[in-house]
């Protein structure tokens, strides 16, 4: 292959710099991007890489943003959280075309009957009417938890794959959108309780327990292990306790983890329990029946993993010692 001896020649190019991409010559890994060339070169030793590269990017020039956003022919992106991901084509009820003039009665009448049928054509199988029905049901049950976007589009993603499995069949659709919501958010470590979605899903806890373990035993779901430290924000936050009481309860919980205190045992327990004798070292007193109910375990729970603590911990009034890096 040929060796670039001079860089002059390249001005104007697209430049770039690709990663894990090895030079065979001088083991450089910086790389260089000259589209209008089409070629890949080493930013080390000049040696081209590959050519004959196909462009990808749009054939027309903007020179503003404006007309970068006029000119281009893309539409909104792809959104598994719309039953049909957003590809459909929407007739406006307002009977105005686009310069926003009302249309005669004749124009009406037609866009009528158009309408009428884009809507049935976008829901005409029975795939498409559950999900539908159940993309609503998430859509209403994500907002009432607060759930961030990116987890309602892995719920959805985990649905359309649980119909493709044909798990949905003869089990009810609240049932198995509440169970993908909370497999999500157990996958991105944002955890919330299974007795809080049940109940803003409307759903008996048995009920979601089992759809949930269904889904993990047909789609192969990689549950990581759940950390008490993902409560610790929200639990406070109910609580109202301030900033240094949740850096010590970090603290309380990665001291007992290091020694395996929390093997085996339930997270909200822990991050309840951690909570409770954060706040009363740094005198943030909250009770222990508060805390139970923010973090939905009983006040027992709370005493014994409370009693724990303390006594593998060593904890006393004066507060624990700090953590060694």
């Amino acid at each position: 292959m040929d060796r670039i001896r001079s860089t002059d020649d390249k001005k104007g190019a697209a430049e770039s710099s690709i990663e894990l991409i090895c030079c065979p010559e001088c083991k450089s890994t910086t790389v260089v991007e000259d589209t209008t060339r089409g070629e890949r070169v080493c930013g080390g030793c000049g040696l081209v890489l590959s050519d004959h590269r196909i462009d990808t990017g749009a054939e027309w020039r903007a020179f503003s943003t404006e007309e970068s956003d006029s000119r281009s022919r893309v539409g909104a992106p792809l959104r598994y959280t719309v039953h049909d991901k957003g590809l459909s084509t929407v007739i406006d009820w307002r009977d105005r075309d686009t310069s926003g003039k009302k249309l005669s009665p004749t124009r009406r009448s037609e866009i009528y009957r158009l309408r009428k049928w884009q809507i049935r054509s976008r829901v005409h199988s029975s795939m498409d009417r559950n999900l539908a029905q159940a993309m609503s049901e998430l859509e209403r049950l994500s907002s009432q938890l607060g759930i961030p976007e990116p987890i309602r589009e892995l719920a959805a993603l985990l649905y359309r794959k649980s119909i493709i499995k044909k798990l949905v069949r003869g089990r009810s659709i609240e049932a198995m959108v509440a169970a993908t919501l909370y497999a999500a958010c157990r996958i991105r470590e944002k955890p919330r309780p299974l007795d809080e979605v049940a109940d803003a899903s409307r759903i008996d806890r048995k009920k979601l327990g089992q759809c949930y373990r269904l889904l993990l035993r047909n789609l192969a779901i990689k549950i990581p292990l759940s950390n008490p430290v993902a409560y610790i924000s929200r639990f406070a936050s109910q609580l109202e306790l301030s900033s240094p009481v949740q850096l010590r309860t970090v603290e309380i919980l990665q001291r007992s983890r290091d020694i395996g205190l929390t093997i085996g045992r339930d997270p909200l327990g822990l991050a309840a329990a951690a909570i409770y004798v954060a706040s009363i070292m740094l005198d943030e007193r909250r009770t222990q029946r508060e805390i139970a109910e923010v973090a939905r375990v009983t006040e027992v729970t709370v005493r014994n993993r409370y009693k724990e603590i303390v006594k593998k911990l060593s904890i006393d009034s004066m507060g624990l010692e700090p953590i060694e890096h």
